[in-house]
């Protein structure tokens, strides 16, 4: 753990924010009182659900179907 003054946070705060990332707790002090913790953030848990979409998309049965003539040429640019 580290403590440091406001004054010097302010001039090396770039410094301090590199060191919180990597692991290391910051304390930044007023007049030598403890006032701020500064930390590395805790990366979300994504919690992935199979299925999820179930019942909610629905895929047409021409889906993979060739497109009409204009509409192709639509895409193509003629």
């Amino acid at each position: 753990m580290q403590m440091v003054n406001i004054h010097e946070a302010k001039t090396q705060f770039s410094r301090l924010v590199d060191a919180a990332a990597a692991g290391e707790e910051i304390v930044i002090a007023k007049a030598g009182v403890p006032t701020a913790r500064l930390v590395a953030m805790e990366k979300e848990k994504v919690v992935r659900r199979f299925g999820g979409l179930k019942g909610k998309v629905r895929i047409a049965a021409d889906f993979d179907a060739p497109l009409p003539d204009d509409v192709l040429a639509g895409f193509e640019g003629r």
